[in-house]
């Protein structure tokens, strides 16, 4: 820092006095002393922090992350116990029947307090529109946020899949336009997780609540996504199905998405989603990523 600051420094007293080089030198030095020592003590805390995050790797290794996301399908099988895991992505869609552009920011919070019990926090911190119809309104604003959890109801074990419950709350609505499957107050799935000749499966089986106005539908959907590794590579395919009880038509697209973990706790993803029928949103681009904090939150003794 003092290599940068020329030899001709002025500091003023007064507003005008000019001081002599060894008055300067006083005064400039001793503030520029008190911010190295400042600085030398925040690097030194900073040090032992990142020893103390390294000595706790080091003794409890980092487990690997559990993705939901790129696929509309979850799997059934939990994030490890007491870690934070964070899926972040965004989306961008083209040719709706509800606009003609969206993308929006998509966040997913995951804990899994027990063995068999998770948490879930849902949100769309961001969503932009064009070409909003209906309700939906055009611009800027944030998307719903809902909440839930999800329970293990058969753990799997050799050729025995896994099966979890699930329930998800709308805790705020928003007035930005819905994807094709549109929207819900309330909604339960049941999934189902298993491996198969070197593929693995993931089923989606959902029921939820539709409103509008004083009008209230159940839809159902169904979803089947099945993925590959090729090499650290993950390639999946989906193909999935939703009614649209309040315009009585049915959604039906596919889905193509690769990723890769960059560490064990840092999966990026990729991919494309075509519909496939005419009230089905045509395209959608997304890419984003999964985070599973990598120090336990508390600490946990597995029963088994």
């Amino acid at each position: 820092m003092l290599a940068t600051i020329p030899d001709s420094t002025r500091v003023a007293q007064n507003g005008t006095a000019k001081k002599r080089f060894c008055v300067r030198s006083h005064f400039f030095l001793e503030p520029v002393l008190i911010r190295l020592l400042r600085f030398g003590f925040v690097g030194a805390a900073a040090l032992l922090f990142v020893a103390r995050i390294g000595a706790q790797s080091s003794a409890v290794e980092t487990p690997d992350a559990n993705p939901g996301r790129p696929t509309v399908s979850t799997p059934a099988t939990l994030t490890p116990v007491g870690y934070l895991q964070f899926e972040n992505g965004g989306l961008y869609s083209d040719t709706s029947p509800e606009f003609a552009t969206l993308f929006g920011i998509n966040q997913v919070t995951k804990l899994t307090v027990a063995s068999g019990l998770q948490l879930l926090a849902l949100s769309e911190p961001f969503a932009q529109a064009s070409g909003a119809t209906g309700d939906a309104l055009s611009g800027i604003r944030p998307g719903e946020v809902f909440a839930g959890f999800q329970a293990v109801a058969l753990h799997g074990e050799g050729h025995k899949p896994t099966i979890s419950l699930s329930y998800i709350r709308r805790l705020y609505a928003s007035p930005a336009p819905e994807l094709d499957i549109g929207t819900f107050r309330n909604s339960a799935l049941i999934l189902v997780s298993d491996d198969l000749a070197g593929f693995h499966f993931d089923i989606n089986g959902i029921f939820s609540e539709q409103i509008k106005g004083t009008i209230h539908r159940g839809q159902f959907g169904q979803t089947l996504s099945v993925s590959h590794p090729l090499g650290r590579l993950t390639v999946a395919v989906e193909l999935w199905h939703f009614t649209q009880p309040l315009i009585g038509r049915n959604a039906v697209g596919n889905l193509w998405a690769v990723s890769y973990p960059l560490r064990k706790n840092l999966v990026v993803d990729a991919g494309f989603n075509h519909g496939l029928t005419p009230s089905s949103t045509q395209w959608e681009g997304f890419a984003g990523f999964t985070y599973l904090l990598p120090h336990r939150l508390w600490k946990f003794h597995d029963p088994q």
